[in-house]
Order: structure tokens, then C-alpha cells, then sequence
């Protein structure tokens, strides 16, 4: 079965899938993105994920093309038509296509969006077994980075360099020392003192919609949670670390720069976190 994606209305095979070369997302990375997960053949979270499109269009000023529930129904659609039971679904809009390239908004020009869905192996993932590699990186990022904006080139040479050494996520660091959040993912540490620590929601960093959902399950079981910066070197000394993303739930850091964390091996905070979201993510009518 070919996998078929959405592109401005229309529902076709991938392979045909195509855009302008004037888009303004090409040209400019002028548009927004937002992924979804998918299991059971159900969007997770994905209320959060549409407001939280919701409010990057609004501050980038794109006119959405759809009401966001319609926006909803387009990835259900999908979910059904590419036959989804474990996977993403990743919708980007664009400001669209001028007649040519230049700086200012274009005047009448048609948002772009873009839609398709990608089979992944969620749940069983190897990673939640053996724990992820971390290596720290400066952050060379925009200063909005509360928008979910398509330009990712800061994050993309971050990943990089994390492959380069061996490690399988980067956790970007601002000029005084301190952890933002991962190149695709929310950086958490679990401090000696059972304090669950997660950078402040501002605009220097994007707000997680699996962070919220994970810190309202540690509420719920009595962890004591912080929101404020961390420095590299408190992370290296943290009991546990971990990360979470739409993509990979929660995953337990094992190492930061080549430092074991805590003993080294998946840390029992992480793990419990991460079979509460499952748990949660399987069942939408239980609180959370």
C-alpha cells in the first residue's frame, strides 16, 4: 500500500507529493510544524499539540488554512488511510508561495500545509531499554524558540555532533552555563533530593507538550517538581536524567558527556514515568 500524505486539500501517494519552489518555508523556513504521536491507531495528546500550533501561527501572523478541528480530521485521515497503528503524524503550514523571493509578508498569498504520517516503533524501543547517550552542545539558536518554527538548522548540527560522539541526543547550553532543552526532545534531571528539575516554560525554549503530561503523572505520584534552569554541571551529578518528545515518550539518559548518570543504567524514576505515560496514552479516559 503506497503511503499517502496530504498537501493543500488534497490526499496522494508520497511519492507524488510536491510544493512550490517558492514557498516561503523553502525559501525562508518561513512556516510551523508540529508532530504527533500515534498508537493503537490513536492521537496522543493531540489537543495539546494543535493549541500549541495554534499559538506559533499566531506569532509568526500565518492565517491558518483549516480550523484546527478540521486540522484534526486531515490527520485522522491519514491515520486511517496509511493503515497507522504506531507512528507519527507531522503537519507543517507555511506562509505559502509568493510570486517571487522576497523579505515582507506577500500580500494574498495561500498558506501552504502539509501533512503525512510515519510508521515508528514507540512503545518496544530499544532506547528505553538501554537508556540514551547525551552530549552537551552550545545553543545557537533564535531567540524565539517557544515557537515550533521549521527553521532547525541549530538543532540538526546539534544532532550531529551528538551521532559524531557516539551519543544519541544533544541538550543545547545558553552562554551562562545553563541546559535549554535537547535538539528534539525536553531535558529533565531527577536531583539527589528526588526533586524533578525541567527548565522554565519562556521563550527560550519550546513548550513540551509530553513535559506537561509527564510532570501532571510525577505530581500525581508525589514527586516534588522545580521548574527552573539547571546547569551541565548539576545534571552531571543528578540521580537520573531523562528526556521526553512526542516521538519517544520518555527515555532515561545514562550519560552526559561521557559522565554516567547515577549508576550508569535506566533510572527507576524514568522508567516508572515512562509506564505511567504509556499507561495514560492507552487509556484517554484516565486522569492524569
Amino acid at each position: 500500500m503506497p503511503e499517502i500524505a496530504y498537501v493543500n486539500g488534497a490526499y496522494l501517494p508520497l511519492a507524488e507529493a510536491r510544493v512550490s519552489i517558492l514557498d516561503r518555508g523553502f525559501l525562508f523556513a518561513d512556516g510551523v510544524y508540529e508532530v504527533a504521536a500515534v498508537i493503537g491507531g490513536r492521537l496522543i495528546d493531540n489537543e495539546a499539540h494543535l493549541s500549541r500550533l495554534e499559538k506559533s501561527l499566531r506569532e509568526l501572523r500565518i492565517e491558518s488554512p483549516l480550523p484546527i478541528q478540521t486540522i484534526a480530521d486531515v490527520e485522522a485521515e491519514l491515520v486511517a488511510r496509511n493503515e497507522l497503528n504506531e507512528g507519527l503524524v507531522y503537519l507543517q503550514i507555511t506562509r505559502g508561495a509568493a510570486g517571487d523571493r522576497d523579505f515582507g509578508f506577500p500580500s494574498g498569498a495561500t498558506p501552504t500545509f502539509i501533512a503525512f504520517a510515519t510508521k515508528k516503533n514507540i512503545l518496544a524501543s530499544s532506547a528505553a531499554e538501554t537508556g540514551v547517550k547525551v552530549l552537551t552542545v552550545p545553543d545557537m539558536r533564535w531567540a524565539r524558540r517557544d515557537i515550533k518554527a521549521v527553521a532547525l538548522l541549530a538543532q540538526v548540527l546539534a544532532k550531529q555532533a551528538a551521532l559524531d560522539a557516539d551519543c544519541q541526543e544533544a541538550w543545547m547550553v545558553d552562554d551562562d552555563g545553563y541546559v535549554t532543552e535537547g535538539s528534539s526532545s525536553t531535558a529533565f534531571i531527577l536531583t539527589k533530593s528526588d526533586t524533578l528539575v525541567t527548565r522554565q516554560n519562556s521563550t527560550a525554549i519550546l513548550p513540551g507538550c509530553t513535559r506537561k503530561a509527564v510532570q501532571s503523572l510525577a505530581a500525581r505520584e508525589g514527586l516534588t517538581l522545580e521548574d527552573r534552569s539547571f546547569s551541565v554541571t548539576e545534571a552531571y551529578e543528578a540521580k537520573e536524567a531523562f528526556l521526553t518528545s512526542a516521538s519517544n515518550l520518555v527515555l532515561p539518559v545514562v550519560s552526559i558527556d561521557g559522565r554516567p548518570i547515577g549508576s550508569g543504567a535506566p533510572g527507576a524514576r524514568s522508567r516508572l514515568l515512562r509506564a505511567l505515560y504509556i499507561e495514560w496514552a492507552m487509556n484517554p479516559g484516565a486522569a492524569r
